[in-house]
């Protein structure tokens, strides 16, 4: 390989090795061991923001730079699929009377929808961009980030501007809850979002999401929104079974929806359509953790076959945490899972609930997105959890500040 190459624009392209890692994830199984595609003393390619390159160390082709690991483990960097970080205000209070004995219900987000709406826009960006780095400072380098603490056309357009400023994974959850504002009318209140919201949303999101679940939005009423959502051009994925049984997943399957998300009290017919569908079921654990809820059973779905995703959920009010590491260790710990799944599914099953091919893994021409563990290996990060393990985020073939 040259060190460096033309594009088609004629200006060259620098290319970094990454050597001397002790142990790669490349979720490639035709590059190494089982389905994470386990490599050792391995070295990556970076070119420009692609991977270009992976084998081992000491046949390493020449390049513009070259950065040690040290023996250190490197992983995909981590996908989260599902967080709402365009809000202003905390919950603490709820929180502490949460751990002192009061039950969860959807109610609290009236709370945050009150500050948010209160907010400047320069107050919300300023919350984003502190939440997105403090994400990106533990691995994670894709995420995709909701809307629905606005509930009025205006709140929810601008949440979903500022979001889109950000990433490319932004979704439409004016269904989060009825707003107050129509408590007395939701028929009323779903009217607004499949109408006038959903033409003013539309522009600034890729996808469209219901919290389908008692208080919130019944089957009729998802079912409505989501196609609505789909004739605009904005793809499916929907809140399913958190709370309790319901309709949620099978629509979710129904309407080709990317992503189940929570997925924690399910029938066997909803395993069974997750096992045979392209629906994700996403996993949320640290709603689980904040909220001392059932826990979802991972390896049911799993054995069943159906594809899994990890995500944090961050959210000021149920989970309330931006670290994947800390939603791995739960996934291993209390959901069932092995650490090699845990880690696929926050990779590469993050990318599956947003039907990317180009992260998740550290294949030939995937982005180069890849955090650097002080340890060697990835199953540390379920064996120490709450310690800081990652070490160096490269993100778009970039070591990050």
């Amino acid at each position: 390989m040259a060190p460096a190459t033309e594009t088609a624009a004629g200006t060259e392209t620098a290319t970094t090795a990454i050597t001397n890692i002790g142990s790669l994830v490349t979720n490639d199984p035709s590059l190494g061991e089982g389905p994470l595609g386990l490599m050792r003393d391995a070295a990556l390619v970076l070119e420009g923001e692609r991977v270009a390159w992976v084998g081992p160390t000491a046949k390493t082709p020449p390049t513009d730079a070259v950065h040690d690991a040290q023996g250190r483990a490197a992983v995909p960097g981590f996908v989260d699929s599902h967080s709402h970080l365009v809000f202003a205000g905390d919950r603490t209070q709820e929180f502490n009377a949460r751990m002192s004995g009061r039950s969860y219900t959807a109610g609290g987000i009236r709370t945050t929808v009150a500050a948010t709406r209160a907010a400047s826009d320069s107050e919300l960006e300023s919350n984003l961009t502190r939440y997105l780095a403090e994400a990106l400072r533990q691995g994670t380098t894709t995420f995709e980030t909701k809307s629905g603490y606005g509930l009025t056309t205006a709140d929810e357009s601008r949440a979903l501007r500022i979001a889109a400023a950000h990433t490319d994974e932004v979704t439409f959850l004016g269904a989060h809850i009825v707003s107050p504002d129509y408590a007395e009318d939701p028929a009323a209140y779903v009217e607004l979002v499949t109408g006038e919201m959903l033409d003013a949303c539309a522009p600034h999101a890729r996808w469209i999401d219901v919290f389908c679940e008692k208080g919130a939005f019944d089957g009729d009423q998802a079912r409505a929104i989501l196609t609505a959502g789909r004739a605009k051009g904005l793809h499916p994925r929907i809140h399913a079974n958190q709370l309790s049984y319901g309709p949620g997943v099978q629509l979710a399957v129904e309407l080709d929806a990317a992503s189940a998300d929570h997925c924690t009290h399910l029938t066997d017919a909803d395993v069974d359509a997750l096992s045979q569908g392209n629906t994700v079921a996403t996993l949320l654990p640290g709603a689980e953790f904040s909220t001392r809820a059932q826990w979802p059973d991972a390896r049911r779905l799993l054995d069943a076959g159906a594809t899994v995703a990890l995500s944090t959920d961050c959210n000021p009010g149920s989970s309330f945490t931006s670290s994947v590491p800390f939603c791995i260790a739960l996934a291993v710990r209390d959901m069932g899972m092995t650490p090699d799944e845990a880690l696929w599914s926050a990779t590469a099953g993050g990318a599956a609930a947003l039907r990317r091919t180009d992260v998740g893994h550290l294949g030939l021409g995937a982005r180069a997105d890849l955090a650097l563990l002080d340890a060697p290996s990835h199953v540390h990060l379920a064996y120490r959890p709450g310690v800081p393990l990652v070490g160096e985020v490269w993100r778009r073939g970039l070591r990050q500040p």
